[in-house]
């Protein structure tokens, strides 16, 4: 059954990805996709892709700008560069994108069913049907850029497509599932992310299925065209006000700073405290490097969250750009030797969890249980004492944003002057 997962509202951000953070960003997402297939499969992957406060705290754990537009097509690119040369591996395929690349989502489609055997026309029938109920039948003043469509080898998929409105200066994300998902409510959208933009005509409100049902007949016959005619026909009282509300709704501020209202500090202080505790018995040889050891551990903790976190846990996305900063320096620069540590623990976590050792995979999940423990009865540093502490100690961890290295040039990473990942810094 297909559903509606819910949404989300985000500011509309332009430039692009700097080709230093895009390679790691493919890098992370991959190992924490490999993470998630390893521990829970393929479907429970799907699933939070379908959540819109999950895939928020993904791109923000990753140092995307916590609460912009930006972190859907960078996300949506970055898995669909990071699981390609693995993808028959894991089983999961990433289609569409933003622009050109989403109208080319049935082509792509069509070619992974002559290779594995996948329903090519059903999904393909999916991804139009998606496509023309947010920008036909879900009226809300968005217009759609960006589709992405993601698929295992069972044939089951997930949606992500977002729409923008220029005169609002507003993005909202659509998310859809192809399977029913008992932790999400009774509704077709996995999640829709966005504030209210005045009146919504909306066909997929449940007091809207006679209506529905008609389309349904006119798709038999008439095919997706006919029925978006058919839908634009409709008077507004055909889609009463919507129990959308209901539904997962993700609203991220205008305001590019991290604040205490945007986060739940006594679960920061949580993991504070578990990377603390844990660390020296889980992570002692990694503790053994100067400085960054320690604090590797802390984003290790926010990065095994995203990994095990229950839907409730990501009420508050704007924590998980504490794990690895953001590109635009909010709220700190991005810490390039934590996160290249981070990618390296990983990656020998999921590796060794193939080979039959699962020990470092289940450090991680007690980093993270040991966290939610401890977040009930955990004191520690205001938000704002914590992110000034970063700052001051950014360019001992190599922090680098779209505005060049931190401190003097002889801060940086040795490694920066031949990487050409690490020297790139522009927008």
């Amino acid at each position: 059954m297909v559903r509606r997962t819910g949404s989300a509202d985000l500011p509309l951000h332009t430039g692009r990805v700097p080709l230093w953070l895009a390679g790691r960003m493919a890098t992370l997402g991959s190992v924490i996709c490999q993470a998630i297939v390893e521990h829970y499969g393929r479907d429970e992957l799907l699933a939070r892709l379908a959540h819109p406060f999950w895939f928020q705290a993904f791109g923000s754990v990753m140092g995307m700008d916590w609460h912009s537009s930006g972190i859907t097509t960078s996300v949506i690119g970055a898995l669909k560069r990071g699981l390609d040369p693995i993808k028959d591996e894991i089983g999961v395929y990433v289609c569409g994108g933003r622009g050109r690349h989403s109208r080319r989502t049935p082509d792509e489609l069509n070619l992974l069913g002559d290779r594995i055997g996948v329903d090519a026309p059903s999904l393909t029938r999916a991804s139009r049907l998606v496509a023309k109920v947010d920008s036909a039948a879900v009226q809300d003043g968005f217009e759609l850029y960006l589709h992405g469509f993601f698929v295992t080898r069972e044939g089951r998929w997930t949606v992500v497509q977002q729409g923008m409105n220029g005169g609002s200066r507003q993005a909202r994300r659509y998310h859809w599932h192809s399977g029913s998902l008992s932790s999400f409510v009774d509704e077709p959208h996995a999640a829709i992310e966005g504030p209210e933009q005045g009146e919504i005509i909306n066909l997929t409100d449940r007091r809207a299925e006679k209506s529905r049902s008609a389309q349904l007949d006119l798709l038999a016959d008439f095919g997706p065209d006919r029925i978006v005619k058919e839908l634009l026909a409709q008077t507004p009282s055909a889609a009463a006000p919507s129990d959308q509300l209901d539904l997962p709704h993700l609203i991220m501020p205008a305001h590019h700073d991290v604040r205490s209202s945007d986060v739940f500090t006594r679960r920061l202080h949580g993991t504070l405290a578990a990377a603390a505790e844990r660390g020296p018995v889980d992570f002692p040889e990694l503790l053994l490097t100067p400085g960054v050891g320690a604090r590797t551990v802390q984003s290790l903790a926010m990065v095994a969250e995203v990994v095990h976190g229950a839907p409730y846990r990501f009420q508050d996305p704007g924590r998980f750009s504490l794990a690895l900063g953001g590109k635009d320096r909010h709220p700190y620069p991005v810490p390039i030797k934590v996160y290249d540590e981070t990618i390296a623990v990983l990656k020998s976590a999921v590796q060794k969890a193939k080979l039959g050792n699962s020990e470092l995979l289940a450090a991680l999940r007690r980093l993270d249980d040991q966290a939610r423990r401890l977040e009930k009865v955990a004191g520690g540093p205001s938000l704002e004492a914590h992110i000034a502490r970063e700052r001051t100690r950014s360019a001992e961890y190599g922090g680098l944003s779209v505005f060049g290295w931190e401190g003097s040039a002889a801060d940086a990473p040795k490694s920066a002057a031949t990487d050409p990942i690490k020297r790139q810094t522009a927008r």
